[in-house]
């Protein structure tokens, strides 16, 4: 059986057009046609696209045979297009679960501020109710078809792969640095309610409540951000770590007792 003809047999089996196809691939009908009829073959990213979305293996679309493998040793290809995506969708994802955070902290302030019940409670409930969006937000913006990047070994183009290395070179100590100063906001906005707690200063330090629930928040916000965006290129460049974690082999071996019941 020739790759057009394995094409053609996938194609129809799982149900796509040569328009879908072609979308899938970012590519067009006619040249979905012309590999079907054995006028050429896709290039070699394409080519590792169409086994991920049909489940099927690169030698058994190349090689001269009929059985399909869905032992794909190689793992999952992912292009630049579809890194480069996962990379901004972190990016934006987090940005509001940091958002979140910050503004449910900063909910606080108002009970600290003013002594009236009416007013305070409506502040809270307005300034908690925009952490509350911004978690809701950060669920609808996420985007399911890079969930499967945290779930398989990946397998990338080589020349990329050294890229993304270099970047994740570059950003690890400015983002390191990033964490640390959201770590010291949080430990320093903290303090004072500790000390307090403990009667170290006697009420000294009360009336800077506020400003320490500021710390505090803006210390999640970076904090949050700066760890989210590094975990993002470490699992893409550094995959081989992530696979090899336990809590990435327990999980995959749930997800394959799940799939055999």
């Amino acid at each position: 059986m020739t790759f057009g003809e394995k094409l053609f047999k996938l194609r129809k089996e799982k149900g796509l057009s040569q328009e879908a196809l072609a979308e899938k691939l970012n590519t067009t009908r006619q040249a979905i046609s012309k590999w079907e009829n054995g006028q050429g073959f896709p290039e070699t990213e394409k080519l590792l696209t169409i086994g991920n979305i049909f489940e099927v293996s690169v030698d058994y679309l190349l090689k001269d045979t009929i059985k399909p493998s869905n032992d794909n040793e190689e793992g999952y290809y992912v292009s630049k297009e579809m890194a480069e995506g996962y990379l901004l969708s972190e990016r934006k994802t987090f940005n509001y679960i940091a958002l979140g955070f910050s503004f449910i902290t900063l909910a606080f302030i108002p009970y600290l501020v003013f002594k009236d019940p009416t007013i305070y409670t409506l502040l809270i409930i307005i300034i908690a109710a925009f952490g509350v969006v911004s978690f809701v937000s950060a669920g609808f913006i996420e985007e399911d078809r890079y969930k499967i990047l945290k779930k398989e070994a990946l397998l990338f183009d080589q020349d990329y792969l050294k890229e993304l290395t270099r970047r994740y070179e570059d950003i690890k100590t400015k983002y390191a640095v990033g964490m640390i100063i959201g770590v010291f906001l949080l430990v320093g906005g903290a303090i004072p309610f500790l000390f307090e707690r403990k009667d170290i200063t006697s009420g000294d330090l009360v009336p800077y409540f506020p400003v320490c629930v500021v710390l505090i928040a803006f210390g999640f916000y970076i904090f949050i951000r700066t760890l989210s965006i590094l975990e993002a290129y470490k699992l893409l460049a550094k995959n081989e770590e992530h696979i090899n974690r336990i809590g990435f082999k327990l999980l995959k071996k749930v997800r394959k007792k799940v799939d055999d019941l």
